[in-house]
């Protein structure tokens, strides 16, 4: 038998690598265990799923409670709209921020017919929920398709437990806020964000705060708000100081936006419609100014409260005859303390407190181009909410929940 010779042999390798090429490039390895899809919170609507941008903002900045004991994850800050505050970056609003807004802003304007409607809860905490038992009863036996609630925690302050009960799973996408600056705003603002984009069934949005109880049952709230087309919020002007408020990013900063004339003062905890929760998510104009960072010298550092000045201010310029401007969240300023309200304790709590709340008269705005004509006074909305309460009054407020605060 003749042994092939180098040429032959050249020629037979030749014609095997065409199909050794092919067989390489065809042949898809296929992993044995493939890694499961990452689960995100709060699911957009079809409409805004196209973009993807919501979805993938929620799995890149989500905070993780569960694993939070001593310390908590700190959000990492964007390059956009920084100041300093105590030797700390801190981010007001940065493009991550006005992306979901604009995406919430082009929601369905409309609740979906032939459901019922619900309410927003949306706290806005730096600390954990100490009166977290007093809402869990608040919300029990409630059906679940008549409300959401959403929590913005500040992922700077320290969380010795993570959020259980009916706040479970509830933390939005949250980044550090503080005093005398304009991040509580944006805190509010990116929390409407959230409202809009996960349930188009939400109807009106209140924001309350840790320190705040409800004073009336479920029931009673919700058929109080739900048979309103108004927004309740708190529009107030010609107050003591307010040139100074105005003026505390500069005399001349705030224009032509917002002029002096245009300039309210209004409570920081408001109800807002689903049509007034739009428009503040589309905003750009107004806010523009008061994301702005204070002047640092006094008075104007003491003054620099964007959170009671920027909504009020935006509704009186957009929609006045839309609000009834006085907030339903009660609160006593007689007495206060460093620019905080009256802080009620173990021993203030009892049946007592509870309806004075309830027979007191909310505060109306007096400027006529807000909507506070002489059948909205008449009118007497009822508080359905009260701040601020320490921590210690828990053991109090659940022994006369049930007869009491919760009871019509």
């Amino acid at each position: 038998m003749l042994a092939p010779n180098p040429i032959s042999l050249l020629c037979a390798l030749l014609l095997c690598l065409p199909l050794a090429v092919i067989f390489t490039t065809t042949t898809v390895p296929v992993a044995d265990n493939p890694p499961p899809p990452q689960p995100f919170r709060f699911p957009p609507s079809p409409r805004i799923n196209k973009t993807h941008i919501y979805k993938n903002t929620l799995n890149k900045t989500r905070i993780n409670f569960h694993n939070t004991t001593k310390t908590s994850h700190v959000h990492k800050l964007n390059k956009t709209e920084r100041y300093v505050k105590r030797e700390e970056n801190i981010t007001v609003w940065d493009e991550e921020d006005e992306s979901l807004s604009q995406l919430a802003a082009r929601v369905n304007p409309g609740t979906p017919l032939g459901r019922p409607k619900k309410i927003a809860f949306m706290f806005l905490t730096n600390a954990p929920l100490p009166l977290a038992p007093l809402w869990e009863l608040y919300f029990s036996g409630v059906p679940k398709n008549l409300y959401n609630i959403y929590v913005h925690a500040d992922p700077s302050s320290r969380y010795d437990s993570p959020f259980k009960g009916v706040f479970a799973n509830r933390v939005i996408r949250s980044k550090p806020t503080r005093r005398l600056t304009p991040t509580l705003s944006a805190a509010a603002r990116r929390l409407i964000s959230h409202a809009l984009l996960n349930d188009t069934g939400n109807y009106m949005f209140a924001l309350l705060s840790p320190s705040c109880i409800p004073l009336h049952s479920f029931n009673f709230t919700y058929r109080t708000l739900t048979r309103s087309r108004r927004s309740f919020i708190e529009i107030l002007d010609h107050e003591r100081g307010a040139f100074v408020r105005w003026a505390a990013r500069g005399n001349t900063t705030m224009l032509p936006e917002v002029p002096y004339s245009r300039f309210r003062i209004g409570s920081q905890f408001f109800i807002l419609t689903r049509q007034h929760a739009r428009i503040i998510a589309n905003d750009t104009r107004i806010w523009s100014k008061f994301k702005l960072p204070c002047n640092s010298k006094v008075p104007y550092k003491y003054t620099c409260y964007p959170e009671e000045h920027y909504f009020p201010t935006l509704m009186s310029m957009v929609d006045p005859r839309g609000c009834v401007p006085a907030t339903l969240t009660h609160v006593d300023w007689r007495g206060s303390l460093g620019g905080h309200p009256r802080t009620y304790t173990l021993s203030d709590v009892g049946p007592e407190l509870i309806w004075t709340f309830r027979n007191a008269t909310p505060r109306y705005g007096d400027d006529g181009m807000n909507g506070s004509d002489a059948s909205v006074r008449r009118r007497g909305h009822p508080f359905l909410f009260a701040r601020k309460f320490a921590p210690e009054t828990l053991t109090g407020l659940l022994e006369i929940a049930n007869d009491v605060v919760l009871k019509d």
